[in-house]
């Protein structure tokens, strides 16, 4: 409950995982039914990059402030910074003044026939997504935590549903929580896409996390990892997105995209990015 992303919002992480979140939104819409969104863990919905916690730590600079410096990108990662753009309100310079959290990305790409679900138990963030969505009715939103969210909204109505879990990662067993939370939303709702969300800042418990998906039994599932720096000294050098059920050529896109995302972020020469089969089909 003491986590505020508002300390690392626009750092590379969310860069990496917003990327991502937008392509797929982009391959769910190719077909013309509806369907859910679930982010579990939704946070305030967009924060400020002038405020008191960003101020802190400044850790957008590194981010999206230096992504967005790239010249000439991928029609893709054009869209990508089109969108951060469009949703930060920038200053008359130019600047961002906010960065656009997962439930702000998503509900600007939605289409009518969408839906948008929210969960989060923080009353800041209950507070802030109820300002942001007021009147919206594409968008629900519920204080619950995740695992009470995955058994209330799965499966939806439209049968279809793409689901994102980015706990904070402050308790030490929360891969364990993680995997035990999407085995029984499996369970329950075989056919959704499920993105989750993880720092990296040693490879064993990654890895050991990976190791459980495969004994699961759950499949497919892809992966897809970005590491700026060596991983020395736990620190958070590295950011990873495991995606149960993802969209037909998503793996092609991230093998593109990612090399470059790579060079926006100014770690071309010292990092590395990693697409892969967890479990195939």
């Amino acid at each position: 409950m003491n986590y505020r992303h508002g300390y690392h919002a626009g750092n590379f992480c969310d860069v990496f995982k917003h990327l991502i979140l937008m392509l797929m939104i982009e391959h769910f819409k190719q077909k013309e039914k509806g369907f859910a969104l679930l982010d579990a863990h939704a946070g305030d919905g967009t924060y400020s990059l002038h405020g008191e916690l960003a101020s802190k730590t400044g850790e957008a600079e590194a981010g999206i402030l230096r992504a967005l410096a790239l010249p000439q990108p991928s029609p893709e990662l054009a869209a990508f910074f089109s969108l951060v753009r469009r949703l930060g309100l920038p200053d008359a310079d130019g600047k961002l003044t906010c960065y656009p959290g997962s439930p702000r990305l998503a509900r600007a790409l939605l289409r009518p026939q969408d839906t948008l679900l929210l969960s989060d138990i923080h009353p800041d963030a209950l507070d802030s997504l109820s300002r942001l969505f007021r009147d919206d009715r594409q968008v629900h939103i519920q204080a619950l935590d995740a695992e009470h969210a995955l058994k209330s909204q799965l499966p939806p109505p439209s049968r279809r549903a793409l689901v994102l879990l980015d706990p904070p990662f402050e308790v030490p067993d929360e891969f364990r929580r993680l995997l035990a939370s999407l085995k029984e939303a499996h369970k329950r709702f075989p056919t959704g896409t499920y993105a989750i969300w993880y720092p990296i800042k040693s490879p064993e418990p990654v890895r050991h996390f990976h190791r459980q998906l495969v004994a699961s039994g759950i499949k497919p599932i892809l992966t897809a990892e970005i590491q700026l720096e060596p991983l020395v000294n736990f620190k958070l050098n590295g950011s990873g997105m495991t995606i149960v059920n993802p969209p037909w050529k998503l793996e092609q896109q991230l093998r593109n995209l990612l090399p470059e995302l790579l060079v926006a972020l100014g770690a071309e020469k010292s990092g590395e990015t990693r697409v892969v089969w967890t479990v195939p089909e």
